[in-house]
């Protein structure tokens, strides 16, 4: 392939090198400005290093095989990627800390796995399949951006809802479900008397989201209603 920088058994020269460290800082721009965009933990800087890390992780190795085998010594022994080996398991630790856990809530887990494919991305570059890495970074870039858009998953959501006047707000909620295509699977119960002799009620649903409908849609349409107090999400 025209891209790939391959040379295995030789050391590369300066200007190779360098191809592979700007292309290392090409695709992991291409995923830190996605992530960045959406106001992610990790963004376009954090991407770049990661990238661009594993790309001189990748250089490193190759080098030291290419010193190796240029010495002729056949009693010099090489260990093929237990460099690379330790970058891939040690991304992991970095995009733990893009992971955040608050009100039962996981948060950050895409990020992180795009930090790991931005470091495996570096260490293709790195070790010259320029090639591959650019079709893996297209690939990355069609999940993050268009992937929800074209493939529509039928999610299971917990809502809790508390209101008041049971009757008609039970109908106005039945009718809200129903035209939005939104199937109740359960529903849980409770209710208490309220600081002003009301009863209050709480119903936790949990619903089946089809079609295009946005959770963040349905939410907002609930609470229009006078007789709902609160709308919170749960984890299922």
């Amino acid at each position: 392939m025209v891209l790939d920088w391959i040379s295995f058994g030789e050391p590369l020269t300066f200007w190779q090198m360098l191809l592979r460290i700007v292309a290392a800082v090409i695709f992991g721009t291409i995923i830190g400005v996605e992530r960045e965009s959406k106001n992610r933990p990790a963004g376009m800087r954090t991407h770049v290093l990661v990238c661009l890390g594993a790309a001189l992780i990748g250089l490193v190795e190759q080098q030291t095989i290419a010193y190796v085998v240029s010495l002729g010594d056949p009693h010099i022994n090489v260990s093929v990627g237990r460099l690379t080996a330790q970058i891939v398991s040690g991304v992991g630790f970095l995009g733990a800390g893009t992971i955040i856990i608050a009100d039962r809530r996981i948060t950050g887990l895409t990020t992180a796995a795009s930090l790991w494919c931005a470091a495996c991305l570096g260490l293709a570059v790195g070790a010259g399949f320029t090639t591959m890495a650019l079709v893996a970074c297209l690939i990355v870039m069609v999940v993050l951006k268009l992937m929800q858009q074209i493939v529509h998953v039928n999610t299971y959501k917990r809502l809790e809802i508390q209101f008041v006047h049971r009757n008609e707000t039970l109908a106005y909620i039945r009718e809200t479900f129903e035209k939005m295509e939104v199937k109740i699977l359960d529903q849980d119960f409770h209710a208490e008397t309220g600081e002003n002799g009301k009863n209050m009620y709480t119903n936790v649903y949990t619903l089946s989201m089809r079609g295009k409908t946005h959770y963040q849609d349905l939410i907002t349409t609930l609470s229009e209603h006078p007789n709902i107090r609160t709308v919170q999400t749960r984890n299922v």
